[in-house]
């Protein structure tokens, strides 16, 4: 008996992000419903019809979505928030655009970073009267659609489980006894509606989520987790319980024990916790081994593979099952589109298409042999072989430089309220001080220019000039508006990672490699395939010519060290510190130009910070040690005088607050529109010294916030935070974004943040 394959999810966005483009249209109002449903149903079928080819036994669907998976379950739910007026349970596509991106009289619901990964989901809201009705036209419609591209029992539809949905809401309640973990009484009867259903629809295996149970759960979740799947098995499909990104090895005997059909385990990110399910391992349930990388795009080992398969097998025999770690979403489409990739380092990649083309080979080596696939298992080596000889990854100063990173210093030469007095002195900057976190809106005008650059229609100075011409304008309009700080729009960035990876050794890019970050927003991450180091100024040239322009202070703007690292597929052949810290020395360099270059202020962008994170607590202080020490590499180096700044959005920080203290930055700007200001508790409790600037309005809004509405905010940090503390900014980046929207917004930003200057000036003369 043949060995079952299959996949846990794939990318919704098309090998040339052919969703982001309907999705979009229709948002602009330039294309019809039905069009957008047409482009989904055909994205759906080619998807579908890949996995197909490969004799996939089981295919994910109702993984496909417009805009993200959590979301798509508050509406199957029947559980939108009241506070969007809805007429029923029954939400139409606009509304449920309107949740993930606001609506004229409400905010968006909260979004945030899915575990550790660059991928962010819209955040469920919580409360004592939220009622769960089932709504099942869109998943049953999709059901219909795969059957009839394949065939019934290759059919499996992926849902988000009932504890992890919870687990990752957020209490949204006026009674501070609530606990979100009392609605599973009211959920588990809506998912036992929704499996009930598919069941009578034929379905005979069904993918249930919970990639909760690899957190450092409270007891009295992990407790429910019986009541939850002995009440969910009921009258239900086969259930295969899922987890990714981490061991679930200290839940092992309660897992196998479970009423259900199968298990499913990440053995690339915690390969240790086999042992702990073979033994013993129910004779009765499957058990699935997630042995093909789903979150990076190095190719598989499969010699490795095929050792832990051969073990399982001993024990399963056909009970064992192979699929990637977790679903395909944080790969790329299809390797097959990159057509000017260097021929050594394509030969050690695979994205999506090619982690299913990996499932086929390996099954047939397990099943027929080694001999069956002796072609495959040479190139495997061979190229394995190649990359790790190939001088194209060793660069010796590097090495040296690494080596000697003991003798580097990574403290600042004086503490921080020695340094405030003097940027103070220098800057001479008001109360409530304006700024941006960096980018302006990518114009047609902007992108033309850049690809006619890069297609060489456009010669390089030419290309210098126009975004000179763009880099003028984004001035003198922060001019105009009355912001203090000033920026210079990264008009001449494709990406606040690739711009940078694009100048440093060891890094490669791709044509096509577009990974989903939210919504319809995509990045193309780069690939670190060897040594880091910088050969250059990368942005000296553009940060000096936009302070010519001006007398007020215009910063620096970089990327940090972890968000480069993260954002990135990064090596698997060595540590992430190690990487990390060849970053933060190239970074280092970097900000030593800008400073010598008259540069006073200098952000250093570590969104990705907490993205880093390891999922189990006993990991997080050794994580949080090299982290720090990395940005503290890259921008220690300066005089006291010079103000660094960072930026961190759309992650929960209340649980790190020692770590950014460690990173000792003179000013953090952060996400606190969508939370409502929550974050900043967490400052005030931990008595966090240095200087905020809270976003005061969500950038991934159409809606343009109001003066009182930034007003109230500020007000209210200021109950939290000393009003000495607080800068006035955007939660995000304003790249994506339109001037139309933009210049009101932030007209109504100064104005706010001049209403508090002349409360707070009035408050000291009293």
């Amino acid at each position: 008996m043949t060995t079952t394959i299959h996949n846990l999810g794939f990318p919704s966005i098309g090998h040339r992000r052919e969703l982001k483009m309907a999705v979009e249209a229709y948002w602009k109002g330039n294309s019809s419903q039905s069009e957008l449903m047409e482009t989904a149903k055909t994205l759906n079928a080619k998807h579908w019809n890949l996995q197909k080819e490969q004799d996939l036994d089981l295919i994910p669907v109702y993984d496909f979505s417009f805009y993200d998976r959590m979301l798509d379950t508050i509406c199957l739910l029947g559980a939108a928030p009241k506070r969007f007026g809805f007429k029923s349970q029954a939400v139409d596509i606009d509304g449920y655009f309107g949740m993930a991106r606001g609506l004229k009289e409400q905010p968006a619901l909260e979004m945030t970073k899915w575990f550790d990964t660059n991928y962010h989901y819209i955040v469920p809201e919580l409360n004592a009267d939220l009622s769960f009705a089932p709504q099942m036209d869109a998943l049953l419609h999709t059901i219909e659609h795969a059957k009839s591209v394949l065939s019934a029992n290759q059919v499996k539809p992926v849902l988000i489980g009932p504890l992890t949905f919870l687990y990752l809401g957020k209490e949204k309640s006026d009674d501070a006894k609530f606990n979100r973990l009392s609605l599973l009484e009211k959920v588990i009867p809506a998912y036992q509606s929704i499996l009930s259903q598919l069941k009578e629809k034929g379905i005979e295996w069904v993918q249930i989520d919970e990639p909760v149970l690899t957190l450092d759960l409270p007891q009295e979740w992990i407790s429910k987790l019986n009541s939850t799947y002995e009440a969910l098995n009921q009258n239900a499909p086969k259930i295969l319980l899922t987890t990714y990104f981490e061991s679930v090895a200290n839940h092992a005997e309660q897992l196998k024990a479970l009423p259900v059909a199968g298990l499913h385990l990440d053995l690339v990110r915690a390969p240790q916790q086999l042992d702990s399910f073979l033994q013993k391992y129910p004779t009765e349930k499957v058990l699935s081994l997630g042995l093909i990388d789903g979150r990076n795009i190095w190719r598989s080992d499969f010699s490795a593979v095929l050792s832990t398969l051969t073990k399982a097998k001993k024990e399963l025999n056909e009970r064992l099952w192979l699929a990637p770690s977790c679903s395909l979403l944080h790969v790329p489409v299809d390797l097959n589109q990159e057509h000017k990739l260097d021929a050594e380092l394509k030969s050690w990649l695979a994205f999506g298409v090619q982690r299913l083309e990996e499932l086929s080979i390996l099954r047939k080596g397990l099943d027929q042999g080694e001999k069956a696939i002796e072609e495959e298992l040479n190139a495997n080596r061979a190229a394995a072989e190649a990359r790790q000889k190939s001088p194209k990854i060793h660069n010796t100063l590097t090495q040296e430089r690494i080596a000697k990173l003991d003798q580097v210093s990574d403290k600042r030469t004086s503490e921080f309220h020695a340094r405030q007095k003097k940027q103070r002195a220098v800057l001479q900057l008001p109360s409530f001080p304006t700024t941006t976190i960096g980018s302006f809106p990518q114009t047609q005008t902007i992108r033309q220019a850049r690809a006619a650059f890069k297609k060489g229609q456009l010669a390089k100075v030419e290309y210098d000039e126009a975004m000179r011409a763009e880099i003028r304008q984004a001035i003198e309009k922060q001019e105009s508006l009355g912001i203090d700080v000033l920026v210079h729009g990264e008009a001449e960035r494709n990406d606040m990672v690739e711009y940078f990876g694009e100048q440093l050794a060891g890094f490669a890019f791709t044509q096509s490699g577009w990974v989903q970050s939210y919504g319809s927003r995509c990045v193309k991450p780069p690939l670190i395939y060897g040594d880091v180091y910088r050969p250059s100024a990368m942005t000296v040239e553009w940060i000096s010519f936009a302070q010519q322009q001006s007398k007020k202070p215009v910063k620096g703007m970089l990327t940090g060290p972890v968000t480069i690292l993260q954002w990135s597929f990064y090596r698997n052949d060595q540590s992430r510190e190690k990487t990390a810290n060849q970053i933060a020395l190239a970074i280092r360099d970097e900000v030593q130009d800008l400073e010598e270059a008259g540069i006073k202020i200098i952000q250093i962008d570590e969104p990705a910070y907490r993205e880093g994170l390891p999922l189990k607590k006993a990991d997080w202080q050794a994580y949080l040690n090299w982290a720090s020490r990395a940005f503290r590499l890259s921008s220690c180096s300066v005089k006291d005088e010079t103000q660094i700044h960072t930026h961190m959005c759309y992650s929960e920080f209340n649980d790190i607050f020692p770590g950014i203290v460690e990173m000792d930055a003179d000013v953090i700007t952060i996400e606190a529109s969508r939370s409502d200001l929550e974050l900043l508790k967490g400052f005030k409790s931990f008595n966090y010294p240095n200087e905020i600037g809270p976003g005061v309005y969500d950038v991934h809004s159409p809606a343009i916030p109001s003066v009182d509405s930034m007003v109230k905010m500020l007000k209210t940090a200021a109950g939290v935070l000393s009003p000495e503390q607080l800068w006035v900014n955007p939660d995000c980046g304003l790249k994506t974004r339109g001037w139309a929207e933009v210049e009101p917004a932030l007209k109504n930003m100064v104005i706010a943040a001049k209403t508090m200057q002349k409360e707070f000036a009035a408050t000291v003369s009293q």
